[in-house]
């Protein structure tokens, strides 16, 4: 009688053993993020997913940049973040503040988020739910997952819908031109860094006196 194990393909023990290390760290990740009175919005409470090209800001970058449209947007103000997820978070951070947000984002991820998360994406740049009224928003920011000129121009289109007229764009710097030409914006001193070294020089665009000169 043949042994029933012998056609159940078996793991090397150091694959075996490697497996168990991946389990017993997610495990420790799990278990400090509910010691730690975990909280969801904090960068990299949702781990990047390079298929989707994300990549979070530094937590410096979010920080500034989260600073900058709460005083763009004012009292009162509105703020939309389109695929800028970790500035979203930090936004949060500085809950009681007064201002509302809401996350445009194809990461569905991000449903987490409740209310605030919209469902986006940058190829139907204007299938937005009815309640997003256009020129709603005081400021809006803007990271386009892609550097290409499409990307740029579709989601330029969503970015124009929803501003009252403040943009904040987040993009490399080979994209000056198009940026200036779809949106008209223009390139500030400040240099976003992100969590990761991106190959692409990075910049920040404005269309408006912002502290990021």
């Amino acid at each position: 009688k043949m042994d029933d194990d012998d056609d159940i393909p078996q793991l090397s023990s150091h694959t075996l053993a490697a497996l168990q290390e991946f389990y017993l760290e997610q495990q420790q990740r799990e278990g400090m993020k509910t010691s730690q009175g975990f909280n969801q919005y904090s960068i990299g409470s949702i781990e990047e997913d390079w298929q989707l090209s994300q990549f979070w800001y530094s937590d410096e970058t979010a920080s500034c940049l989260a600073k900058e449209a709460v005083l763009a947007a004012g009292k009162g103000g509105r703020i939309a973040c389109i695929s800028a997820p970790s500035v979203y978070q930090k936004l949060k951070e500085q809950d009681g503040e007064d201002f509302s947000v809401c996350i445009l984002e194809y990461d569905r991820r991000f449903s987490v988020y409740g209310e605030e998360f919209i469902f986006y994406d940058y190829n139907h740049p204007l299938d937005l739910p009815e309640n997003l009224l256009p020129h709603s928003f005081d400021i809006v920011i803007a990271d386009p997952p892609y550097l290409s000129e499409e990307c740029l121009q579709k989601t330029a289109e969503t970015i124009k819908y929803l501003t009252k007229g403040k943009i904040l764009l987040c993009t490399g710097a080979v994209m000056e031109e198009q940026a200036a030409k779809h949106l008209g914006v223009k390139m500030c001193k400040f240099i976003p860094k992100h969590s990761r070294n991106l190959a692409n020089e990075f910049r920040c665009y404005v269309n408006y006196a912002s502290g990021l000169d």
